[in-house]
């Protein structure tokens, strides 16, 4: 027998006893196309299909699209974007794919990398077609050599979601289905994927919620998939159980940017079939999210871009800087644990009035009004409300303050490239920092075509895709901020593409 004919054969015995047989199952429905997702890779990809003249089915578990790509930051990194070209903004394939991996650790898969540049302005002008809106001003973000991420007007996912949920509103080949879970995947007997099982008027509990190990809500539906499976359902970032068996030290009271139904479930379900997973225990925490708020919230945009950007980061109890607050987010991350200890003495950030000006309104406006960050007019003020020797944080802010008018930082920060800004012009502002969990870098590994790859085999399985976080590889140890969009989009597309 050969090579192939043994791994088709050790295939098909997973399946025979992991999960449904075409054989064994009456579809309710028939698609070409079966989407399990309703964030930027899922409706990317539906799009694609759509326009190959594909009929499409997109799955979402929760009551409303979107997932956590709605609750986002909405930045979204674009290499050699219109506006970073007119701009003269120097970048490169060879630049970015290199920010990606020093971040990383080197455990990216620098094809997948390659193949986001490539594809980066497809994804730029899908979005542009849907309606989404861009500001011009780019984002410097943390960890890049230099500008090249776009936001969006409203500073948030759902200025990417809101568009193409629209798009394919009125589209007669798509069909999206909230409050409909999936569970399993349909094989014939070649090994192939024809369909899933799910559930429809499921009704998400956060209470049971533990991979939905107790939650049977819902009727059951078989929804068969001519052309393929798109497996887009995000991390895993609210599963207590299977984060933690990933890290031990991930507890379970550890708080998560995720939303609440954020699971390893969908990507589980193709492990049955023997799809092969990677950099699982690779667990992103957000280092710009606030303690005096859960999830995701409203801070992170200003503390990452006003104050990580253009001012600086200090110990309460010393008054003293002790990172360069524009390092990747493992490092930033890392350091405040540092400083937070045992006794919660949680890092505050700090920028001007400069700094707020340089970014988009929304990300000071609304942390304001809700009040999770704090405007002073002194330093001295700013110094008392958090408790922070006056005397030693004047002296910190004068040593940055001279590092950027030297262009040059005690910590390496790359304040050549802030435009002279230093935290000098009141009134000041202040967030405080808890990191939380974000982004799970791991997960299903697929090939360039967005296929998912087979353990027994090496190949790819027949009919199976995934995109997004769903997938690993892309991040290595640590994604690099505002990444993220571009490895949903490009790898949703590529699936809609191909299947």
């Amino acid at each position: 027998m050969s090579m192939a004919g043994a791994g088709a054969l050790a295939l098909s015995s997973v399946n025979a006893n992991a999960t449904a047989n075409e054989k064994d199952v009456k579809f309710d429905e028939e698609y070409d196309v079966v989407i399990v997702g309703t964030g930027f890779a899922g409706l990317a990809a539906a799009i694609k299909a759509s326009e190959r003249g594909k009929k499409v089915l997109i799955l979402e578990k929760m009551g409303r699209a979107g997932g956590n790509s709605v609750i986002n930051g909405g930045n979204m990194a674009a290499p050699m974007n219109k506006f970073q070209v007119a701009q003269g903004i120097k970048d490169s394939k060879e630049i970015f794919i290199a920010d990606a991996v020093k971040d990383g650790l080197g455990l990216n898969h620098t094809e997948l990398l390659g193949t986001m540049f490539d594809r980066s302005n497809d994804a730029v002008n899908l979005l542009i077609s849907c309606g989404a809106d861009f500001l011009e001003r780019l984002i410097f973000e943390s960890g890049h050599s230099v500008a090249r991420s776009l936001q969006t007007s409203n500073g948030s996912g759902s200025g990417y979601v809101q568009p193409m949920l629209n798009k394919l509103k009125d589209d007669p080949n798509v069909t999206i289905k909230t409050r409909a879970k999936f569970d399993e995947l349909v094989l014939d007997d070649s090994g192939r994927v024809v369909g899933v099982i799910g559930r429809e008027d499921y009704k998400f509990d956060a209470k049971l919620f533990s991979d939905d190990l107790e939650n049977k809500s819902g009727e059951k539906k078989a929804y068969k998939a001519k052309s393929g499976v798109l497996l887009a359902a995000g991390g895993f970032g609210r599963d207590l159980w299977y984060r933690q068996i990933q890290d031990p030290r991930i507890v379970p009271t550890i708080d998560s940017t995720n939303h609440p139904g954020s699971s390893a479930g969908a990507m589980l379900q193709a492990t049955k079939i023997g799809a092969v997973t990677l950099q699982t225990s690779w667990i992103q925490f957000l280092p710009y999210c606030s303690p005096d708020e859960k999830g995701f919230g409203a801070a992170v945009n200003f503390t990452n871009h006003c104050c990580n950007t253009y001012g600086i980061t200090v110990n309460p109890k010393t008054g003293e800087r002790f990172m360069n607050e524009h390092a990747g987010r493992k490092i930033k991350a890392d350091a405040c644990f540092a400083v937070i200890g045992k006794e919660e003495n949680y890092p505050v950030n700090i920028c001007d009035s400069q700094a707020v000006a340089a970014q988009n309104p929304i990300y000071t406006s609304r942390p304001l009004e809700i009040g999770v960050i704090w405007k002073f007019d002194t330093i001295d003020a700013l110094a008392a409300h958090f408790k922070i020797p006056a005397d030693k944080l004047k002296a910190t802010i004068a040593k940055y303050n001279e590092g950027v008018k030297a262009g040059k930082d005690e910590f390496g920060k790359p304040v050549s490239k802030l435009n002279g800004i230093d935290v000098s012009k009141a009134p000041f502002y202040a967030s405080r920092t808890m990191p939380k969990v974000h982004h799970t870098c791991g997960g299903l590994e697929i090939n360039t075509k967005a296929q998912v790859i087979s353990l027994d085999t090496h190949e790819p399985i027949p009919g199976l895709y995934a995109a997004g976080e769903i997938t690993g590889g892309v991040h290595g140890a640590s994604r690099l901020g505002t990444y993220a969009i571009l490895d949903c989009m490009v790898f949703g597309m590529i699936a809609g593409e191909n299947i």
